[in-house]
């Protein structure tokens, strides 16, 4: 029942009835046996897969890729973490409804449920370490407050501007975690300069604020020391077609042998690279829209998704150590693409030394098929297809009506 739903979320249109065929293939090409078209007993057994069992499953595949990554990849001999946040949509059932309400702006009987995210990633190897999702109405910075337990010490943790605060900076800093976030655009007063260690880096002291956050108790919040001592760095974007021009950092890594200014610069910059995860996950793999129809099957759904998704992450890192490449440089897409036909050939192998030439054909491949390398590259959030003219569903579908004019597709509510 595992790899069924695990080919079903690696399919690209993550349909169950796909998913049933392959598995009654098999049945048959392997056992000679038949089994049930139904999917709806395909979609009852999929509800027996316990969510803890499937959570442990993947705890244990990004701890092993985290140790086969980290060497060679640190930076200054530190492990990255990067946090950010998005959001998926599912089907518009009652269930899905009330635990993932639309959002506001939409019509009742015009929208899909949303759930937003927070994302940990590993800035080595590109997995998902920890992931945690609730309503709209639920704040990216509390989500990832909620997973906060798997940082460990020692660790640098890399976001943007939506998780910089006093309070974030303090609680992360008794965890042993080093922090490295650009200036929130709010944060502009209530800081004193100490002392200057260059151009556009100083150390600076913030004051806390007199406003509890509505996360935090009023003892934690006055046990908290009346300053906290933090860097902050500036530095100039002068690439043509960046939108921004500069950007200040502020880390808890206040020395500057150790950690010069410039490395910061690099550091931040790698931050994009939990937007290409993201888009590897959603777009790729297509996880921005979920199919299953309660809050319960949603969890599954997702924590299958972050399984597949780290899997083909240890077919890049595997291939890129054994090839001597670089794992920045293969394709997500197209290591995807390559388990989708490569998957059937190896699942009916039997003999283990087949099994290993297939393996070892595949990586080969994967490792063989980099992309190109185009730093500063300008792609602007533009499509040049044009989608079809159907008009956009206004009201409950069981009030719309629909009418034909001068071979234009157009709609009127009648």
């Amino acid at each position: 029942m595992f790899w069924a739903f695990m080919s079903q979320v690696l399919s690209p249109d993550h349909a169950c009835r796909e998913a049933l065929q392959k598995v009654l293939a098999g049945l048959m090409g392997l056992f000679g046996r038949p089994a049930s078209p139904s999917t709806a007993a395909y979609c009852q057994a999929r509800k027996r897969l316990s969510c803890d069992w499937l959570c442990r499953i993947h705890e244990g595949v990004q701890e092993r890729l985290e140790k086969a990554a980290v060497g060679g990849r640190l930076w200054y001999g530190r492990i990255v973490k990067i946090v950010d946040g998005s959001s998926v949509s599912m089907p518009d059932t009652e269930e899905n409804q009330a635990a993932f309400p639309q959002p506001d702006g939409q019509k009742a009987g015009c929208g899909f449920p949303v759930a937003r995210l927070a994302v940990i990633f590993s800035l080595a190897a590109g997995t998902v370490l920890d992931l945690a999702w609730d309503s709209l109405h639920v704040a990216e910075t509390t989500l990832f407050r909620r997973m906060w337990d798997g940082l460990a010490a020692g660790d640098v943790l890399l976001a943007d501007r939506g998780f910089c605060s006093f309070a974030d900076f303090w609680c992360l800093m008794q965890r042993g975690v080093d922090s490295v976030m650009r200036l929130n655009a709010r944060r502009r007063a209530g800081v004193r300069v100490v002392r200057v260690l260059g151009k556009d880096d100083r150390i600076v002291e913030w004051i806390k604020t007199k406003v509890i956050p509505v996360w935090m108790g009023l003892a934690e919040w006055e046990a908290m020391p009346s300053v906290v001592r933090l860097r902050e760095i500036r530095f100039g974007v002068d690439i043509p077609g960046f939108r921004t021009r500069a950007v200040t950092v502020v880390t808890t890594l206040l020395d500057a042998r150790t950690y010069p200014a410039e490395a910061f610069a690099d550091l931040y910059r790698r931050r994009w690279s939990a937007e290409l995860f993201l888009r590897d996950i959603k777009i790729t793999m297509g996880m921005d829209v979920l199919r299953c129809k309660s809050p319960d099957m949603i969890e599954r759904e997702l924590r299958m998704f972050l399984i597949a998704y780290n899997l083909v992450r240890a077919l890049i890192l595997q291939a890129a150590q054994k090839y001597r490449s670089d794992p920045d440089r293969l394709s997500f897409k197209g290591t995807l693409s390559k388990v989708r036909q490569w998957a059937p050939m190896l699942a009916s192998v039997r003999n283990r030394a087949t099994l290993r030439r297939l393996t070892g054909a595949l990586l080969q491949q994967i490792a063989f098929d980099p992309v190109p390398d185009r730093p500063n590259r300008i792609e602007p959030r533009a499509v040049k297809r044009r989608p079809k003219q159907y008009s956009r569903l206004i009201k409950p579908r069981r009030e719309f009506r629909e009418i034909f004019h001068r071979n234009r597709y157009e709609a009127a509510l009648t």
